[in-house]
């Protein structure tokens, strides 16, 4: 099988706990996924009937040793809000070592959007890949015409690095069978620690606001 994709059993944050994604997940992700799905125009999201039979299609690529897929729990209310995976690991001969992993089939219910869960699954999904396993590289990509998420990866400090043409499946409604233009932005090694004091600073004003918002 050559290099197989694990991730940590669990990454813990304040805001947000990265578990990996299992079936005791699925009546929370029911409920999210059906929320308000307006946000999901390029993405494909399960919808609550599916989401039994999108974990186990995780869980076979999981079984590939390419891809390490996580429930994003909102540790304020201990409910499963969105799901994200290490994806695509690229390692170098000899002894296949990891130098490269795609952060991806990431998505959150709209109610956890913009609270700073996804700042900081991306700030601990990109420590773990930099500080623990030494990689040079963390990629992401989406489809080109997805403005807000470009917008998202663009504040969580990664670097747009051009579009590739034709480069996957389109998952836009009424798009089957065609292919999209996909965005590509990254962080490297050398730009991690900015990053890391960027999502600081970025997670620092969202406690702030939380604070405020609970003070009596």
């Amino acid at each position: 099988m050559g290099f197989v994709l694990e991730g940590p059993a669990v990454l813990e944050g304040n805001l947000v706990r990265l578990e990996p994604l299992d079936h005791h997940h699925a009546a929370d992700l029911a409920v999210a996924v059906e929320e308000d799905r307006g946000s999901y125009g390029f993405t494909w999201v399960p919808t609550a009937s599916e989401v039994h039979g999108y974990i186990d299609a995780q869980q076979a690529r999981a079984a590939t040793g390419r891809l390490a897929p996580y429930a994003q729990v909102d540790r304020a209310s201990g409910r499963a809000v969105g799901a994200t995976s290490y994806w695509d690991p690229r390692v170098l001969p000899p002894g296949d070592g990891l130098f490269a992993v795609e952060v991806g089939f990431t998505w959150l219910a709209s109610s956890a959007q913009g609270t700073g869960l996804n700042t900081e699954a991306k700030f601990l999904l990109f420590r773990h890949a930099f500080e623990n396993w030494g990689v040079a590289r963390v990629d992401m990509k989406t489809d080109a015409r997805n403005d807000r998420c470009r917008a998202a990866l663009a504040s969580v400090g990664a670097r747009f690095e051009g579009v590739l043409r034709n480069w996957s499946r389109s998952w836009a409604p009424g798009e089957d069978g065609r292919l999209r233009d996909s965005a590509i932005f990254s962080v490297t090694g050398e730009e991690w620690p900015e990053c890391r004091s960027h999502l600081e600073r970025r997670l620092a004003r969202f406690a702030e606001r939380r604070d405020a918002a609970e003070a009596p």
